[in-house]
């Protein structure tokens, strides 16, 4: 399949239209304890998470441990995701590798009804600047999917760099993980008019507010995987400039959830999944290389969970 045919200007208004109303969510991949991948409770969690409404769902991305699936187990996340969003939000599905292989997982997405691809950072190689623009254009050029770009790890940008981006036909906007707000400031002056822009820095509420000072408020939330009361209230709070409540959040919450992660290696994901469990959601553990976390830092998990939920009226119950 050559060329980009898709829409993108419908997709771009959508996840812009999603932006604003809600929060972007990453959800976690259901695993059995076996190890093997569980497609009913994946249904039975993603039902949940998307009754929240959030603006886009992005499944088998960093949350949801894209690295570790197959292209079957793959198929079968993205597929019960546009089922269960039955169009409601956009479906960004993830994709990554090198090209040819980011491209087999981009035509799965194609014909499980995915809206568009969040392209992850390669694997392994260094790459400069002209090679990350050719990763894609190529990936581009071999789906009828848009594309957003994400940067992070290997891959950066300058702003000579993103409007070479933004000029490849089917490429909408980019997600950042580097916190770099000095670099992001001169891509987003970089970028054409109605490029996408939303922090996807780990744990991204910390600098929500920061982002949004160089014209960057959307984001994306890992806490949504877990605790869509927290994620909500924060995220309203943050909208109405209600300061009060955004700021206990991120001192009692936020801040303690991300010191504990900050602890090992993975935690940015195996935490999420060790809070969904405690909260009775059935996603199972994360697969190897990433491991689980251990009785101490569970029940300091447990007890910063709690706290958040007190915050915003909920308790830790199976949502």
């Amino acid at each position: 399949m050559a060329g980009f045919s898709a829409d993108p200007d419908r997709v771009v208004q959508r996840l812009r239209d999603g932006m604003a109303s809600g929060v972007l969510s990453f959800p976690l991949t259901s695993f059995m304890e076996n190890g093997g991948l569980d497609p009913e409770s994946y249904r039975t969690y993603l039902t949940g998470r998307l009754d929240t409404a959030p603006g886009a769902v992005f499944p088998a991305c960093g949350t949801g441990e894209f690295s570790a699936l197959d292209e079957d187990e793959y198929r079968a996340i993205v597929t019960a995701t546009v089922e269960i969003a039955d169009g409601r939000m956009p479906v960004v599905a993830g994709t990554g590798y090198g090209w040819a292989q980011a491209l087999r997982f981009a035509r799965i997405a194609e014909e499980a009804g995915a809206d568009a691809l969040l392209v992850l950072p390669h694997y392994l190689v260094e790459a400069p600047e002209a090679g990350l623009v050719e990763q894609l254009r190529r990936i581009a050029a071999g789906t009828r999917l848009p594309l957003v770009a994400y940067q992070r790890g290997p891959v950066a940008f300058t702003p000579e760099g993103l409007r070479a981006v933004a000029a490849v036909p089917g490429v909408i906007g980019l997600k950042d993980g580097h916190s770099d707000l000095d670099r992001l400031q001169r891509l987003t002056l970089a970028a054409p008019d109605g490029f996408l822009f939303f922090n996807g820095a780990a744990t991204a509420e910390i600098q929500a507010r920061a982002y949004a000072t160089v014209g960057v408020p959307a984001y994306s939330s890992a806490v949504h995987a877990f605790a869509p009361e927290i994620a909500g209230a924060f995220f309203a709070a943050l909208r109405t400039g209600d300061e009060a409540t955004v700021n206990k959040l991120l001192r009692d919450f936020y801040v303690p959830f991300v010191e504990l992660r900050d602890k090992v290696p993975g935690y940015a994901v195996s935490l999420v999944k060790a809070a969904a469990r405690l909260r009775g959601l059935p996603v199972g553990p994360v697969r190897a290389p990433l491991t689980d976390p251990g009785p101490a830092d569970l029940s300091a998990l447990e007890r910063i969970l709690d706290t958040g939920l007190a915050l915003v009226g909920a308790v830790r119950r199976p949502a």
